[in-house]
Parts: structure tokens; C-alpha cells; sequence
């Protein structure tokens, strides 16, 4: 498992710099960050599905704050801070990031073609 050396906030380009102790790097926007939260609330209780976590394009982060030698708790400026992103978390991430974004945008584009959409009951 890799571990998480460093990170640095970017407050204009809201991204996150995580730098790992096999001298990689990953970048991550902070929208990324907020719609993929390890938290109950964005991944579900249990075995549900994932909860489909919209416009959080602007949302920025207004704390860091180290969990033991293991986690940080990322404070959003939207009121979101109940996630730990753990290193093994964020290794996750960085593998996965490109396929994980693109699943999103797909569940993103789906739920806006059916958001308007009113199933209507027929009784003969």
C-alpha cells in the first residue's frame, strides 16, 4: 500500500496535489473529491448503490485535517466533511480515477435525460 507524503491545495484551480511515497502523483479536482467522498452519505449504507452527488462543480475545500498517520478529513466549502479519505482511499482513486469520472458523467447524463421525464399511469 502506498502512503500519502504530501498534499497541496490549489484555491484558484480547486485541485488537490497528493503525492505518494513511490514518487507519484496524483491531481484531483475537488469536485472529483466531493462526488466520490468515502462517506455514508455519498457511497450508501451498506451494499446500496452509490448516491449520485450533482453540482459540485464550484465546491472547493476549506480544510485539511490529518487523521492519524492514515487519513485526511477533507472539509468542503458546501458543509461536507464527514469523509475519511484514508491512503489506501486515495491509491484507489488515482488507479481508477479516469474510469471513475467517466462512470460518473455517464450516471451524470442519464439522470439529466430522465429528470424531467413523469411516468404516467394509465387506468382503463
Amino acid at each position: 500500500m502506498k502512503h500519502v507524503t504530501k498534499v497541496h491545495y490549489h484555491s484558484v484551480s480547486k485541485n488537490l496535489d497528493v503525492y505518494f511515497d513511490d514518487d507519484s502523483k496524483a491531481v484531483f479536482s475537488c469536485e472529483f473529491l466531493r462526488v466520490h467522498s468515502p462517506s455514508a452519505e455519498v457511497q450508501g449504507h451498506g451494499s446500496g448503490p452509490m448516491k449520485l452527488v450533482l453540482n459540485k462543480q464550484a465546491v472547493g475545500i476549506k480544510s485539511i485535517v490529518p487523521v492519524g498517520h492514515y487519513a485526511l478529513r477533507l472539509g468542503f466549502d458546501d458543509g461536507h466533511n464527514s469523509g475519511l479519505f484514508s491512503w489506501r482511499y486515495f491509491e484507489k482513486l488515482q488507479q481508477q480515477q479516469d474510469t471513475l469520472w467517466s462512470e460518473y458523467l455517464a450516471r451524470v447524463t442519464e439522470h439529466e435525460k430522465s429528470k424531467d421525464s413523469v411516468p404516467i399511469k394509465f387506468v382503463p
